[in-house]
Parts: C-alpha cells; sequence; structure tokens
C-alpha cells in the first residue's frame, strides 16, 4: 500500500502540473490532464491536493514566485544587478521556440483569471508586483550609485519593465526569432542603461 507522497514527490507533482497549466492555462486543463501528466490517480491526488485543480493551479503559481524571490535574493548579492536584470531579458531572446509559445505563467494568469477566479488573479497580481517592486528596488540603488543615467522615478521604471514583461511574453508568440527579440530586447533595455 502505497503511503503519502514525500516532500520530495509533492513538489515534483507540483513542476509537472505547473509545465501542464503553462501549456495548456487554467480554464483547459482537465482532471484528466493533470492525472495523466503526473501519473498519480485520483484518489491520490485529491488526498494529496484536497482543493483539487485550484489548489494545486495556486501551489504551481507559488513556486513561480519562490523562483522570482531567488532571483531577488541573487541581485542583492551582486555587484551588478541591473546587469542581472538586463540579462535576465536577454536570455528570453535565447529560450525554444516551445518556451516562446509558452510565455510567463504569471503573466499568462493575470489574463486568464480575469473575470474567472479572483483568488487566483490576485495572486498572479501580486507576484507581478512583487516583481516590479523587485526592479525599481534595483532601478533605485543604480540611480543612487550613478550607473544609471535615466534619473525616472524608480516605481515609474519598474512599472515599465513589468510593461516590458508582460508585452514581451507576447511578443515572443507572435515572432519566436532570436534576432528580432533580441533587436526588441535591446531597444526596450535602452531605457535603463
Amino acid at each position: 500500500m502505497r503511503g503519502r507522497p514525500t516532500l520530495r514527490t509533492h513538489e515534483e507533482l507540483i513542476l509537472k502540473t505547473q509545465e501542464i497549466f503553462w501549456k495548456k492555462g487554467y480554464t483547459a486543463t482537465s482532471l484528466g490532464d493533470l492525472l495523466k501528466g503526473t501519473g498519480i490517480g485520483s484518489g491520490s491526488f485529491y488526498n494529496t491536493f484536497k482543493g483539487g485543480k485550484k489548489e494545486i493551479f495556486r501551489k504551481a503559481l507559488l513556486q513561480r514566485k519562490e523562483a522570482f524571490e531567488s532571483f531577488k535574493r541573487e541581485l542583492e548579492q551582486s555587484e551588478s544587478p541591473l546587469d542581472l536584470i538586463k540579462n535576465f531579458f536577454r536570455s528570453i531572446a535565447e529560450a525554444t521556440e516551445e518556451t516562446h509559445l509558452n510565455g510567463c505563467i504569471i503573466a499568462n494568469s493575470v489574463v486568464e483569471m480575469t473575470h474567472v477566479d479572483d483568488d487566483l488573479e490576485l495572486e498572479a497580481v501580486n507576484i507581478l508586483k512583487e516583481v516590479e517592486h523587485m526592479f525599481a528596488d534595483t532601478i533605485r540603488k543604480a540611480q543612487k550609485l550613478k550607473s544609471i543615467s535615466n534619473q525616472t522615478d524608480p516605481v515609474i521604471l519598474g512599472k515599465y519593465l513589468i510593461t516590458f514583461w508582460c508585452g514581451l511574453n507576447t511578443l515572443r508568440r507572435m515572432y519566436p526569432d532570436k534576432n528580432i527579440l533580441q533587436q526588441q530586447i535591446e531597444m526596450q533595455l535602452a531605457v535603463i542603461s
């Protein structure tokens, strides 16, 4: 008789479901998709995630939040945090076509959850706002060190980078071409040079 999933298995299940939600979105993902993608039965699924699809989706979003928090810690320890942000955007051009077509699960969720699920929409919005604040804080520090010439309010520039991020996630679906994306990314990053 199998016991409860271990923490490692639990995290692996979240990552597997995250991939499914990332490709299909929340609404189009069925319980069958989740069971097939994770390889567990419905009883095990509901024993592990008593809140069902909504709970596992929320946990998938929170896993991405953890990735952003890890990046934030990296920024705080870096001697050149603004370059890390620029390189983060630049790395998008290097992604695979499949990754381009998936976009960002958090940005996707903000759009998809509007008028579908207020709680999940708010969860995704709050994650993007945290990233926006991370960008603004990094820009504020760079301005104080005179390593950025643009002295626009860092809050406005943080919002600019989130706008750029969300727009880039649409553009990369339209043009999953490295050269086109590189040109657009460099043009947008010039604002924080």
